[in-house]
């Protein structure tokens, strides 16, 4: 089929461009090599298209959808966006993306190659060529882009040649291209799937996610645009979603399951039905987890996988919950976080705790049971508290027993409760002994950053303390605010305030730490503590350092600007502290500081990491898992400007 005449169906709604995950992630040398490859009539693939019923009139392109099939682009979503782009001068409806990589393409009609529109080196040379204003004119508008060339006697003599090269460009619509169709009532979502990445080995890879949105806007344009708008409430509250968390909620609350193959039957008005009802209970699990667990911002939310199985559950239950089956589900979200439930294989789990709810014999208790088997016990020891940096597994449970419990600020004496300082308020990570007073003493990095090392105060309490050493500063907040330091769960002994004392002081505080989690979680379970029983494991609990991790305020205000950064030129978010975990036991192996384990480009580019700081420990880890890794902001920033945005330099 003619490129041209592919156009046109999108455009009349016989083929409809699908509204992918990842959205639109070629960069400009992308766009560029396919114009070339185009012009110099050298293969650049065929097309995959899955034909499938349309059950609305509705779609994302411009036109009404045709009726019945209607063809979904599978393989081809870049090449015809990147060609729609510039042929049409606009992007599709629902385009999301950075449409700069299609924005400015000029070929130069004497050296037949493109490039993007740069005005120093372009804005007086009249034989660079705007293509999207050529392939506007067409060939009865030639003769505006050479009446100028003809009267100037430095290129009249090759105007004939011009004519012919312009010529050439603009019939790359009358190019055929190869379409290869998947129909059929049998061609399920996880067989389409796997139809494609066959045939795409070497390019993007479609995930299920992918295919399920693109079948859900080929019905409802609006989907993405509406899943979209909640992502954005969510992050103007601080934390920040992706879509394919989304996608899962709206999943678990139709289905019942967590595999996106199950979304295949579902149309347009119960993908709108679901939405609603998973927003809806986000939303209260959002309330739920901030105002009764204090995690209240995207860098404490631990186990956000957690939260399409407490929507399904709040779906089921068809009303408000009362206050022990509200605690209960909070001391399982929780726990799951605290555990790493969902850092291994996702879907598996969360496929495991869905059908753990159902059924005569479903429901929290054996949701709880679940938990405490796999992971041989949910109480509380001093040695999980052995973590380090920012990114342990421990650093949010910290955070929570400050927010729900009863700790107080060093410099004003209040509590530091969620309900007192609002959703929005942070507080500041404390350095109880100073950094630079223990490495004077020669203490290693992990104990320096130790999470006993760690408290929140507010960011007042924080400057006025500095770099005091404690056993210079803990006596005047006892006499200014007495009970103060014991409630956040200080060692009441002078001695082991003393810097000689550090490490008794990391041991007895973790203790301190470890009750007072068990007796928080003990809380939440109003007296029914039988999941808090000794561990039932044969597998003894391992207090091996995590190596990597976040380890202070200023790294971690390096890494949020670098990810608004990534942000503004239209690609992913990546994750802080990014916990790489074995995918069957949830097991923490290292913390990244910063990453993208799907890629910058999701499917398309490998995974990326930011370590600021770390030893080779961390690097190795990181690129024996297939990570391309950055040490600093700098060489990051010119890996996305050179091999992902491939930006021009005038």
């Amino acid at each position: 089929m003619k490129i041209s005449t592919i156009l046109d169906h999108i455009d009349s709604g016989h083929m409809a461009l699908p509204e992918f995950q990842r959205g639109y992630v070629w960069n400009r040398d992308q766009v560029r090599g396919l114009f070339d490859s185009l012009y110099r009539r050298h293969p650049v693939g065929g097309l995959l298209v899955w034909g499938t019923e349309a059950k609305t009139a509705a779609h994302r392109g411009e036109g009404p959808l045709a009726a019945g099939i209607v063809k979904l682009l599978l393989d081809g979503q870049q090449r015809m966006t990147s060609l729609y782009g510039v042929v049409r001068g606009k992007a599709p409806k629902f385009f999301d993306g950075n449409a700069q990589a299609f924005t400015g393409l000029r070929f130069h009609i004497d050296t037949e190659t493109f490039g993007f529109y740069q005005p120093v080196k372009m804005q007086d040379d009249p034989l660079w060529i705007d293509v999207t204003s050529l392939m506007q004119a067409g060939p009865a508008g030639l003769g505006k882009f050479i009446g100028q060339l003809s009267t100037d006697p430095a290129y009249s003599a090759s105007i004939g040649t011009y004519i012919g090269r312009l010529s050439t460009l603009l019939s790359v619509t009358d190019i055929d291209l190869h379409i290869e169709e998947v129909t059929g009532p049998d061609k399920t979502l996880d067989i389409v799937v796997d139809i494609f990445n066959r045939v795409n080995s070497g390019g993007t890879k479609l995930s299920k996610g992918d295919l399920a949105l693109a079948k859900i806007c080929a019905e409802w344009p609006e989907a993405r645009d509406s899943m979209k708008a909640k992502l954005k409430q969510w992050t103007d509250a601080g934390y920040h979603f992706n879509l394919d968390w989304l996608l899962r909620s709206v999943n678990t609350v139709l289905t019942g399951e967590a595999k996106f193959s199950y979304l295949h039957d579902k149309g347009a008005l119960d993908i709108q039905d679901g939405l609603n009802r998973a927003s809806k209970h986000i939303d209260a699990s959002l309330n739920l987890i901030a105002g009764r667990l204090g995690i209240d911002h995207d860098q404490v939310f631990f186990g956000r996988f957690g939260v399409p199985v407490m929507v399904r559950y709040m779906d089921q239950r068809k009303g408000p919950l009362d206050a022990k089956e509200r605690d209960k589900l909070l001391f399982w979200f929780a726990q799951a976080g605290m555990w790493g439930r969902f850092s291994g294989s996702t879907e598996s789990f969360i496929d495991q705790d869905l059908a753990a709810l159902e059924g005569p014999n479903g429901g929290l208790d054996a949701l709880l049971d679940q938990l405490r088997l796999w992971h041989g016990g949910l109480q509380v020891e001093p040695g999980h508290f052995t973590g380090w940096s920012l990114g342990a597994r421990f650093y949010p449970v910290l955070y929570m027993l400050t927010r729900m419990g009863a700790a107080r600020d060093w410099g004003t004496g209040l509590p530091l409760r969620a309900s007192l300082l609002g959703k929005m308020s942070r507080l500041e990570v404390h350095h109880i002994f100073p950094k630079s007073q223990l490495y004077k003493r020669n203490h290693k990095r992990a104990e320096v950053n130790a999470l006993g090392n760690f408290c929140f105060l507010t960011k007042d309490t924080n400057l006025n303390i500095s770099d005091r050493l404690p056993e210079e500063y803990f006596p005047e907040i006892e006499v200014k605010h007495p009970g103060a330091l014991a409630s956040q769960w200080i060692p009441i002994d002078p001695l082991l305030w003393r810097t000689d004392r550090y490490l008794d002081f990391l041991e007895a505080r973790k203790t301190l730490l470890a009750a007072e989690a068990n007796t928080r979680f003990a809380d939440l379970l109003h007296g029914d503590t039988r999941w808090l029983a000794s561990r039932i494991s044969t597998i003894p609990l391992t207090t091996a350092l995590i190596v990597g991790g976040v380890t202070s305020e200023a790294e971690e205000l390096e890494l949020e600007t670098l990810n608004e950064w990534v942000a503004d030129r239209g690609l992913p978010r990546g994750q802080v502290s990014f916990d790489y975990a074995d995918n069957e036991t949830g097991a923490q192996k290292a913390v990244f500081d910063l990453a993208w384990p799907d890629g910058l480009q999701p499917g398309l580019t490998g995974p990326v990491a930011v370590l600021l700081n770390e030893t080779s420990d961390v690097l190795q880890i990181a690129s024996a898992a297939g990570f391309r890794c950055f040490t600093t902001g700098a060489e990051f920033r010119g890996y996305v400007e050179k091999e992902i945005i491939s930006l021009e330099v005038a």
